[in-house]
């Protein structure tokens, strides 16, 4: 996958189209990225112990990695990834400014 955690994204698709935020974490077997403050869900929970209220807990959903598009610290602009290989490890690189990511 070429979105890691920590890095920030762009929304390119969906309801909270346009937004940017920072990925929180990253589902490698489903193919999917939770992103800070996007795609919020509202879930109610039922009370654990008699006389207590239940209660609606705000969380921020799984969002599909084909619907986000990383954000280049050097260009600040919504760009492609690409790889180069260096000696024994590959790094990404920003498809327009040729920065590493």
């Amino acid at each position: 996958m070429k979105i890691k955690k920590g890095d920030t994204v762009k929304i390119i698709n969906g309801k909270d189209r346009g937004k940017k935020g920072k990925v929180t974490q990253v589902l490698v077997s489903h193919g999917k990225i939770v992103v800070e403050n996007i795609n919020t869900m509202i879930k109610n929970v039922r009370p654990k112990k008699s006389g207590e209220k239940g209660e609606k807990v705000e969380y921020s959903s799984p969002l599909d990695v084909s619907n986000v598009m990383i954000i280049c610290p050097k260009c600040s602009k919504a760009v492609k990834i690409g790889h180069k290989a260096l000696e024994k490890e590959k790094i990404r690189i920003c498809k327009k400014c040729k920065g590493q990511i």
